[in-house]
């Protein structure tokens, strides 16, 4: 099942006066505007839970903070039961549910493997992976072997507990001004934040302190130049100083965009050389039939082959749709049915995706 979202109960009334405050008069006028249907809107509003993805845009729409709107329900789950193989909507952060991208991986790892740690970008479109690509890069060399698949590859770098990862999330509204981005980072590399918590200081205080390697990955660049002032040229410049000039090699970006990075910068009136220090580019697009193969085969029910081959055909090997199409089946194999109606339901879900296979 899709991970899902539902307005926590204290959201309902501010919610509902975001509609009116925006110009909407009444659900139906809503929804001519977006892509879930009416009775998906009507579930958000009277706090039902509704797909992930379609919680976003809604929150998206209506000027709203989609973190501070959801009920929390998500983060008090337990850590030890069962986790779902197909994960759809939501970035992968655990590991062992992360397949392919080996060539990128080497590539990404190589740049940081040795002095000066070089910076890169992953460029894919909406739904390729590319979130769930920094959380792995993060993760994966210091995630126990217990907790990896048999035969999973983690040690990608020589030392890697000497190694800090700071994951920046610009969708977060906490990270889209100047001192809320620049407290997280320091709170991530155990700094001290100084007073007042300013561009001047925060320099200060990394480039005295800076002396491991360091890789901070910017998820959502795009969302960071076009909606946030406070981050501006200034901001940007400052950052590649003290990348190429002040933490003696041991500092790296690596971010994730839709676009170029000097191509997103020109296409938001930015232009601080802060994004011509990209020197590689990961290109994240579908998967290859072989890692296709490799994750469908990690189920805990083996799918008949013919399955297979209608998945491999109809996904193209996109992952989000990969997922969506094996999520169906194995959800069928596992309510024990043996008829074919998993397969319009897949074609049925994939449907608003349908342009991520143009």
């Amino acid at each position: 099942m899709a991970r899902s979202l539902r307005v926590a109960p204290e959201y309902t009334n501010k919610v509902k006066l975001a509609l009116r405050r925006n110009g909407y008069p009444s659900q139906t006028k809503f929804c001519e505007h977006i892509t879930p249907a009416i009775s998906t809107v009507k579930n958000f509003f009277s706090g039902k839970a509704i797909d992930y993805e379609y919680f976003l845009e809604i929150c998206e729409k209506l000027g709203l903070d989609w973190r501070e709107t959801a009920y929390k329900e998500l983060e008090n789950q337990p850590t030890n039961g069962e986790a779902s193989p197909f994960i759809t909507g939501a970035p992968i952060t655990q590991p062992r549910y992360f397949f392919g991208r080996e060539k990128e991986l080497k590539r990404l790892f190589n740049l940081l493997k040795r002095h000066p740690l070089q910076n890169a970008a992953i460029i894919g479109k909406k739904c390729s992976g590319k979130t769930s690509l920094l959380h792995y890069l993060k993760n994966i060399t210091t995630t126990p072997a217990e907790k990896l698949r048999p035969g999973q590859k983690s040690d990608w770098l020589p030392h890697p507990e000497t190694y800090q990862w700071v994951f920046v999330d610009l969708q977060d509204t906490r990270m889209q001004s100047r001192e809320g981005l620049l407290k997280h980072i320091l709170a991530s590399l155990k700094m001290k934040a100084p007073t007042p918590c300013d561009l001047e200081n925060f320099m200060d205080v990394v480039s005295e302190n800076l002396s491991s390697p360091t890789v901070i990955l910017l998820d959502e660049i795009g969302v960071g130049l076009q909606r946030c002032p406070e981050l501006d040229d200034t901001f940007w410049e400052s950052l590649r100083s003290l990348v190429t000039n002040h933490t003696r090699g041991n500092l790296a970006f690596i971010l994730s965009s839709p676009e170029s990075p000097t191509e997103l910068a020109h296409n938001t009136g930015h232009s601080s050389p802060f994004f011509n220090i990209f020197g590689y580019t990961a290109y994240i697009e579908a998967l290859t039939e072989l890692e296709a193969r490799e994750l469908i085969a990690s189920l805990p029910i083996p799918f008949p082959d013919e399955d297979v081959e209608w998945i491999l055909t109809h996904s193209q090997c996109h992952p989000l749709i990969l997922q969506i199409l094996c999520r169906e089946r194995l959800f069928t194999l596992e309510e024990g049915e043996n008829n074919d109606n998993w397969r319009e339901e897949g074609l049925q879900q994939m449907k608003r995706f349908a342009d991520l296979l143009h």
